[in-house]
């Protein structure tokens, strides 16, 4: 059965860091490209961030570029966004998705114009003092 499963989310003050992790059941993440996304309350879902199979190719949203990084480890089977200098504004449920590899730039799917093929459910972050 294939699965994405988000892990990492949690409630942190302004200014402060998390680490998201996306792990992968089921397949192997090799020749897939990852793309993190948010849904902040009452607002349209988002994309924030992206890394293609290799790892040679990311991109991130203007709202969060300078503040996060994303990685991944195929030996692990996992995609990580790490998150500073997080602001309110940053809350949302954050999702990661997959999609086989078919060499489109990441910033295609950051800025949402390509599809995504299978997705998690999600860990929620909190910003707030």
């Amino acid at each position: 059965q294939v699965q994405l499963v988000e892990s990492g989310g949690g409630l942190v003050q302004p200014g402060g860091s998390l680490r998201l992790s996306c792990a992968a059941s089921g397949f192997t993440l090799d020749y897939y490209t990852i793309g993190w996304f948010r849904q902040a309350p009452g607002k349209e879902r988002e994309g924030v961030s992206c890394i293609s199979s290799s790892g040679g190719d990311t991109d991130h949203a203007d709202s969060v570029k300078g503040r996060v990084t994303i990685s991944r480890d195929n030996a692990k089977n996992t995609v990580d966004l790490q998150m500073n200098s997080l602001k309110p504004e940053d809350t949302a449920v954050y999702y990661c998705a997959s999609v086989v590899d078919l060499n489109y730039r990441c910033s295609g799917y950051v800025r949402g114009e390509h599809d995504m093929d299978y997705w998690g459910k999600g860990t929620l972050v909190t910003v707030s003092s």
